[in-house]
């Protein structure tokens, strides 16, 4: 049986559709939204994985390019592995809802978002996230939802919610807002320098608008949810617990409060370790799947004891892993050029996390290119973020990039992008790669200081420095702290990562997530406050290394020269088949190859704009020469001089410029009858001629006649001028 639901949404109708498709899922809900369909479905495995350590929760979010009237590029012409922007999607569903899961809850749950159908003013991301709580919380999967997110944008200084394509363009703001109508629980958020007061507006007329839409969801699940299941969890004696806590209690308190990153996770880790081992060897004679179970019950315990001891000793005592104060910054050091043939370079460390962020400089046409469902096509600014197993100590896999090292480049390239200077200003393609050489935390907001250094150093002219902080929240009971500069341990057993980045004006990028239900607009207000101030301090270290964007891009980098010509005249300088191009890049480049390292680039636009790259200024020189030769116009009347490049029986051919060659007809050779035009002029004589114009066919006609014609009339006119000076003397 069809069930479906409706409700007008700031101007715009959501359907959610359930009973039609999908119905062997466990939840699934087609959400229609504009013209936006995506089918969310929700299955939960029939065994819990009691030995985890983790909830096994895996979100999809898939991107069917025919939702766009889109066939897949490349050979196989079928959607492959998920693009950056499905995975960002996948995070941001994940994100809000991971933390509603209950905590002893092991089942596999897989939520599967298929995007059907696209329309570029409602969001299809949104209608997923909806989806996916919708049809969760109708299934007998334990959730503590319903959540649901909006996208909020400022256009005119009016805030908007889930703005238009149009408006979008425009808007100042582009947050995303997700939460339960108690609280928000994920922010994400692009913006251009917008004050911390706005940004909390923002942030608390989102969090209206998700109530809107969780009461919405409400009222569904009221109607049609399930039944929760019953589910299988590990069973914890209170003996037990008293047993292990008595045990590790006093050795956790104790390795806390040792200030090295290392030398207390080896403590820990050593804790942990002989915990375990006293519980094997005592229970040698249990079967193998008891002895299991117990000593997962050890270490579940074990982690309970040290995440209260934790927030004793940072809300209770006001004292932290390090021993900083609650806003205190870790020792900070910024230096650039510290790799000596990149275009820019620059290594920024904070306590015991360290980037080092390289900027490379391209041509136009090395943009990236984006096989997706939005409207953006491709980009010329990336920031790529590398977080190998070696920055922690430990080995690891090593391979294609996995969703946190795309997240966290996405955030810096967001913040960095608010501040990168227009095609038109800076015309080249930009890549900030952001190699996290070691972490204790917020390795992110340190990619995003690197980045900008590195920026500056390679001559990029940025609108303004941009620095990032990670904030973090620890609550015990009532009580709460809020840390500036949080670190591994704090933001692994803490409550909240408040990302925030921006110049000394206002924020560019903002990102959040909470492990607990949500926070309140007391909290939100107090750490964007305290993380201003912790930017203000980390961009006067920046600026203490490197002033202000360089004037002159480095001697390595590309050099660039623009200029426009006729648009009809591209064709031209392609030639046919390329081949004029090709021949101007390699006679201009001296190479062998258009794909040699030092071949000249050439971006020729549809406007009929050119831009040069080189690092050899003489060679770009040159190159321009030889298109502004094929692009000049010839003026009729006008003399040149020119080359004899073919004789003929009816004439001769002269070349003006390379590209450029006319016709001189026999008759327009001499003012006297010439019967043959080898004898007036051979190949490589140079000659003046003027132009005569184009005949029908788009030929160029010249003479030399006209110009000898010109030249003698001169002459009789200077003799006749002797001629009467002498007879008036």
């Amino acid at each position: 049986m069809k069930n479906t639901f409706e409700m007008d949404f700031y101007g715009r109708k959501i359907t959610i559709e359930n009973g039609e498709v999908a119905k062997q899922a466990d939840g699934a809900v087609l959400v229609r939204y504009g013209d936006t369909v995506v089918l969310s479905t929700v299955v939960v495995s029939k065994e819990a994985k009691l030995l985890s350590d983790f909830f096994p929760l895996m979100v999809l979010y898939q991107e069917k390019l025919y939702s766009v009237g889109k066939i897949p590029g490349g050979f196989i012409k079928r959607e492959g592995r998920p693009s950056e922007a499905a995975t960002l999607a996948a995070r941001m569903i994940d994100r809000p809802m991971r933390p509603l899961f209950p905590e002893d809850f092991r089942n596999e749950v897989q939520i599967v978002n298929t995007i059907l159908s696209v329309d570029p003013d409602n969001s299809p991301e949104l209608a997923a996230l909806l989806g996916s709580s919708i049809a969760t919380s109708i299934s007998k999967v334990p959730f503590n939802g319903p959540v649901a997110g909006v996208k909020v944008g400022r256009v005119n200084g009016e805030l908007v919610i889930n703005p238009r394509a149009e408006e979008a363009e425009i808007s100042d703001i582009d947050l995303t807002v997700a939460g339960t109508s108690e609280a928000i629980n994920m922010v994400e958020s692009s913006a251009k320098e917008v004050k911390e007061e706005d940004m909390l507006d923002a942030l608390m007329f989102g969090h209206e608008a998700v109530k809107k839409l969780v009461e919405f969801e409400n009222s569904i699940i009221k109607e049609i949810g399930q039944e929760k299941m019953e589910y299988e969890k590990l069973e914890i004696s209170d003996t037990l617990k008293e047993e292990v806590t008595n045990l590790i209690k006093d050795d956790i308190d104790k390795a806390l409060r040792i200030k090295d990153k290392l030398e207390k996770y080896a403590a820990l880790d050593k804790i942990k370790e002989d915990l375990i081992k006293k519980y094997e060897t005592e229970n040698e004679e249990m079967k193998p799947d008891d002895l299991e179970q117990l000593k997962a019950k050890v270490v579940i315990i074990y982690n309970e004891v040290e995440y209260e001891l934790f927030r004793q000793i940072v809300v209770k005592e006001h004292t932290r892993a390090d021993g900083r104060a609650m806003d205190e910054i870790r020792p900070l050091s910024a230096c650039v050029d510290f790799l000596p043939r990149t275009h820019g370079s620059a290594l920024f460390t904070r306590g015991q996390t360290q980037s080092l962020s390289v900027t490379t400089l391209g041509a136009l046409g090395e943009h990236q290119i984006l096989d997706g469902l939005g409207l953006e096509d491709s980009k010329r600014f990336m920031l790529h973020y590398n977080f190998p197993q070696f920055s922690v100590g430990e080995t690891g896999r090593y391979g294609a990039p996995g969703r946190r090292e795309i997240g966290h480049g996405a955030l810096g390239e967001k913040a960095l992008l608010q501040v990168i200077p227009s095609e038109e200003e800076f015309p080249y393609t930009i890549r900030v790669v952001s190699e996290i050489l070691e972490s204790n935390g917020s390795s992110s907001q340190a990619s995003i200081c690197a980045g900008c250094m590195s920026l500056m150093a390679a001559g990029v002219p940025i609108k303004a420095p941009v620095a990032g902080i990670a904030m973090g929240l620890i609550t015990h009971g009532d009580d709460y702290t809020i840390l500036t500069d949080i670190q591994g341990m704090e933001d692994h057993l803490g409550d909240m990562d408040f990302k925030v980045a921006g110049t000394k004006d206002g924020v560019c990028a903002l990102q959040m997530d909470i492990k607990i239900k949500g926070i309140t607009k007391e909290i939100l207000k107090e750490a964007l406050q305290q993380a201003k101030k912790a930017r203000l301090q980390v961009l006067d270290v920046m600026l203490g290394a490197i002033k202000e964007p360089r004037k002159e891009v480095s001697k390595y980098a590309p050099k660039v020269m623009t200029f426009m010509i006729n648009p009809d005249k591209i064709k031209d300088v392609i030639g046919k088949g390329g081949d004029m191009i090709t021949k101007i890049i390699l006679e201009s480049s001296h190479v062998n190859s258009v794909n040699d390292i030092n071949a000249v680039k050439v971006d020729l636009e549809d406007d009929g704009r050119v831009v040069i790259y080189h690092t050899n200024k003489d060679v770009i020189d040159e190159t321009a020469r030889r298109i502004k030769d094929i692009v000049r116009e010839v003026e009729e009347g006008k003399v040149y001089t020119g080359k004899v490049v073919k004789v003929e029986d009816f004439g001769c051919f002269v070349e003006l410029w390379p590209g450029c060659e006319g016709l001189v007809h026999v008759s327009q050779l001499d003012v006297k009858r010439v019967e043959k035009p080898s004898d007036m002029v051979k190949v490589g004589d140079e000659i003046l001629v003027k132009s005569l114009g184009y005949d029908k066919k788009g030929r160029l006609n010249l003479s030399r006649k006209e110009v000898l014609k010109t030249t003698q009339s001169d002459e009789n006119r200077k003799k006749d001028k002797n001629k009467d000076v002498k007879e008036d003397k």
